[in-house]
């Protein structure tokens, strides 16, 4: 087999010729084992599985992608998918076995597959010393989906929005009805230059690894900020642990050539020569392809795709909505007054049906709060969601009675058209990220298309077409830069009729301070609420690091 070696004081690096056959011995290595053998061609299996999408939606939105108007989750959902050997189904004996039982599959198939690849070689008589080629080879696939993935989940956090400054409603929250995932999140979002330091570090873990000659840095780099992640995941239950499994053990992978060499360095304090075998591209078009590929790569998940999140991060958060509310209404307020079919009920902390305090956001989102239990959203409120409507951090891992609405204001007639963001049946997010995860959640589709046909009955359009119209679309209420097909297309998708509560409410107001509401409540029921905006002083210092424009 034709091959050159060049060795260096400080990393010699053995080359072989990329088009010579791979079944030629390399002189200059060391053969390996029969077990080293076994466990390669199990170990080949199972990461090429666990690198590749397995979600045949992730390859129909790869094809259907607009790239002239692009939006920053349609390269992140390029970086973040499902992998695996999933046609058994994500679980094991009924149990998803906290969403590892993917890999548990995937590694005893893996395990199938690489006995009886060994079968085959002996069965064949072609016995093999190594797989020095296929090795790299392997690195070279684990690299780079460990990098653009890291990556894409890094700007999240480089460019703040993945755990969003907390809104008012939020802050109006008692502690004690706060899950533990809420307290987590809220504990780094209020410190943004933190986020945007865990950012950093996993973006540059990402690029490192986009080199060979970094590749042990980087794999240190991530095995040790997503451990970290993983472990305060399974503390809080935070909802990512496994796709922050997921890089830990693609890291562990990079570092299987390394450990031992930096133990030998690091802690017996001997002399240590670290060998790289390097394949060599003989032909000019092999340079080209490498050079080209890897320039396209780095192009489109470090340059593109920061500047997508950063047109995000400034006009269009996806955990917040992107709306602004009603100016003169943004402010917190108490209910000094509260009347249910013209009966004037008084406060009391008890009370099951009067507000006890109301909220306008600087989106367009109102809450209330109420001595009335209601059903949790326990997801971390992440996602895909185009719609101001399915945004929904700011209810998930909320109770205590917290009531949260979107809200469509009429400002012509002075008219607020309220919705729920509460859904019995969540709306399928993450659909190109499989099992586990960022947010994603595991929806029964058939109950949800069942929902939605029988809202269909007595479906009609809940906003008066006079009220539309100076309403406006909501989906172009943004800076026009931001604007993207992927929004275009999820607001023409949705449905006509949703299973939400909704009510509808008069407004009247001068500056804003006082403020009254009169209309019809979702339960039907005539209201009549005075509200007064009260300066409410918080220990937390507003932060001058917020996303969206409002």
């Amino acid at each position: 087999m034709a091959h050159n070696t060049q060795t260096l004081p400080d990393e010699p690096v053995i080359r072989d010729a990329a088009s010579v056959a791979i079944n030629a011995p390399l002189l200059q290595l060391p053969a390996w084992k029969e077990y080293q053998l076994i466990l390669f061609r199990i170990a080949f299996i199972f990461f090429i599985a666990l690198s590749v999408p397995n979600s045949v939606e992730w390859y129909q939105q790869l094809v259907q992608l607009d790239w002239a108007r692009l939006n920053y989750r349609d390269l992140y959902d390029i970086a973040r998918f499902g992998s695996g050997i999933n046609f058994l189904g994500n679980t094991i004996f009924g149990s998803s076995l906290l969403g590892y039982a993917n890999w548990i599959t995937t590694a005893l198939i893996a395990t199938a597959g690489g006995l009886v690849w060994t079968g085959i070689v002996k069965v064949r008589k072609l016995p093999r010393k190594e797989y020095y080629t296929a090795w790299y080879w392997l690195r070279v696939v684990v690299r780079y989906r460990a990098g653009i993935g890291i990556i894409g989940f890094g700007f999240t956090k480089l460019l703040p929005v993945q755990m969003p400054y907390p809104s008012f409603g939020i802050l109006n929250t008692n502690f004690g009805d706060l899950t533990a995932q809420k307290i987590y999140w809220l504990s780094i979002g209020i410190v943004p230059w933190y986020q945007i330091f865990a950012g950093v570090v996993e973006v540059a873990a990402g690029t490192l690894l986009f080199f060979r000659k970094t590749t042990t840095l980087g794999s240190i780099l991530l095995f040790a900020a997503l451990g970290d992640i993983v472990y305060v995941n399974f503390a809080y239950d935070g909802g990512v642990h496994v796709y922050s499994s997921y890089f830990v053990l693609l890291a562990a992978l990079l570092l299987v050539n390394d450990v031992p060499k930096i133990y030998r360095l690091l802690v017996q304090e001997r002399f240590t020569v670290p060998v790289n075998y390097y394949p060599v591209f003989p032909e000019r078009w092999q340079r080209y392809t490498r050079i080209g590929l890897k320039s396209a790569t780095i192009f489109l998940f470090l340059g593109v795709l920061f500047y997508l999140q950063l047109i995000n991060f400034l006009y269009d958060p996806y955990k917040q909505p992107s709306v602004a509310g009603v100016k003169e209404l943004r402010g917190n307020y108490q209910v000094t007054e509260f009347r249910l079919n013209d009966q004037v009920i008084p406060y009391s902390p008890v009370d099951t049906v009067r507000w006890q305090e109301a909220t306008f956001e600087n989106w367009s989102t109102f809450t209330y709060r109420v001595n009335k239990p209601h059903p949790l959203d326990l997801s971390n409120g992440g996602g895909d969601p185009q719609r101001d409507v399915n945004r929904t951090f700011e209810i998930t891992g909320l109770a205590g009675g917290q009531r949260a609405f979107h809200y469509y204001a009429d400002e012509v007639n002075k008219v607020l058209y309220l919705e729920d963001k509460y859904k019995p049946i969540p709306d399928r997010r993450n659909r190109t990220a499989g099992v586990g995860g960022d947010g994603g959640v595991v929806v029964d589709v058939a109950a949800e298309k069942a929902a939605r046909e029988e809202a269909a009955k007595s479906a009609k359009d809940w906003i008066p077409a006079a009220a539309r119209k100076n309403i406006g679309d909501e989906s172009l209420k943004i800076a026009p830069i931001a604007l993207s097909a992927r929004r275009a297309k999820d607001y023409a998708a949705a449905p006509a009729w949703e299973n939400r509560k909704r009510f509808t409410v008069k407004y009247s107001t001068g500056d804003g301070s006082h403020v009254i509401l009169t209309g019809v409540d979702e339960n039907k029921n005539s209201i009549y609420v005075v509200l007064d905006r009260i300066d409410r002083k918080y220990t937390l210092t507003p932060s001058t690091l917020q996303a969206g424009k409002y």
